[in-house]
């Protein structure tokens, strides 16, 4: 399993995904003073109810994508305790599957890069993709796999929220999709301006960036307010509220090292899989070891199966040893007069020798 953070400027999204496919989202709030530690603290809470006793969560890699900079570190760090490898993070110098058109490709949002790698992979092109987030962002990219740029907007929350600071005679509204387009109230006008203009400007924008490209485009739709927005707009659209994951899963695969073994994670109560023994040195072609080899291996085989092997008969020059080797079984005073008599010394005292 890939473990996929998305850094919002509100939340921050964690992801596991396995082939290509999401299975499970979970979100943080975005602070900006918090450490490596506490952002940890944080996430051991989360898979903490997703953690199956039998099935620990194990995460081969990670990816991240950032539009804070001040907590990349933390949750950059974050990833390597869960993974023990360096995370992959997004960037315009990654391998992504699109050519730059802007003039400054590493001033392009993390977050906007991902959606329009991912929907040039997996949509027709021209494709357009708009995340409805904290911003309103549109992301265009032509039928050469070209990013040509996009378009930013103040989202649907960050708006209504301005109007209920900035008015002293207008409420905080709680978003929905409106009705009607002319409200009877100030909360219904509100949402009318803010929910049903968000729509009007999708339709509106979408319209200009196909006259602009001189052709049709496939438009994608994500983000978490996307919801209240997709029913009131009338250009064909499709809606995929995991984009963004999906497209991490994909920058993982085109920029991870190959090479890398599946890693253990250092979750509590779970413990790293012991490294295997490294092989020992096979012996040189040239080596009585490897010449007899062929040899032993043809005698090993000849012996029936379930039956002893006999052992190897003993030269002339071992068998004078064999009784002073038995005096490593407690058995020395057999080997002492053999030793006596083929030096040709008696020996000398009587009774047991004494140790």
């Amino acid at each position: 399993m890939i473990l996929a953070i998305d850094i919002g400027n509100t939340t921050v999204a964690l992801g596991g995904i396995r082939d290509g496919r999401v299975c499970f989202v979970a979100h943080m709030d975005t602070v900006r003073t918090r450490t490596a530690a506490e952002y940890r603290a944080e996430m051991e809470k989360v898979f903490a109810h997703r953690r199956h006793p039998e099935k620990p969560i194990r995460f081969e890699g990670a990816v991240l994508t950032s539009v804070v900079p001040q907590i990349t570190g933390a949750l950059a760090e974050c990833a390597r305790y869960y993974t023990g490898k360096k995370p992959v993070i997004v960037s315009p110098d990654i391998r992504t599957g699109l050519t730059m058109g802007v003039p400054d490709p590493h001033a392009v949002g993390k977050d906007r890069l991902v959606d329009a790698a991912y929907a040039a992979a997996n949509f027709p092109l021209p494709v357009v993709t708009v995340d409805l987030g904290t911003a309103t962002t549109f992301n265009v990219v032509d039928e050469d796999k070209v990013f040509r740029g996009g378009v930013i907007c103040p989202g649907l929350s960050t708006g209504l929220r301005a109007l209920g600071e900035r008015c002293a005679q207008l409420p905080q509204v709680h978003l929905s999709s409106p009705k009607s387009a002319i409200g009877v109230d100030t909360e219904k006008c509100m949402l009318s301006g803010s929910v049903l203009g968000a729509a009007v400007l999708l339709d509106g924008i979408t319209q200009r960036i196909e006259e602009e490209l001189g052709r049709p485009v496939t438009l994608v739709v994500t983000g978490g307010l996307a919801k209240y927005v997709i029913p009131l707009c009338r250009h064909p659209l499709t809606y995929d509220p995991e984009l963004l994951l999906k497209g991490l899963a994909l920058l993982y695969q085109l920029n991870a090292p190959q090479h890398e073994h599946r890693h253990e994670p250092r979750n509590e109560g779970e413990h790293r899989r012991p490294s295997p023994r490294p092989a020992g040195r096979r012996p040189h072609s040239g080596s009585p070891t490897a010449a007899a080899a062929p040899a032993v291996m043809a005698a090993a085989a000849a012996v029936p199966a379930g039956t002893m092997r006999p052992r190897r008969a003993k030269t002339e020059k071992e068998k004078p040893y064999d009784e002073i080797r038995h005096s490593r079984c407690r058995h020395d005073r057999p080997g002492v007069p053999a030793l006596a008599h083929r030096a040709g010394k008696p020996l000398q005292g009587r009774g047991p020798l004494q140790h």
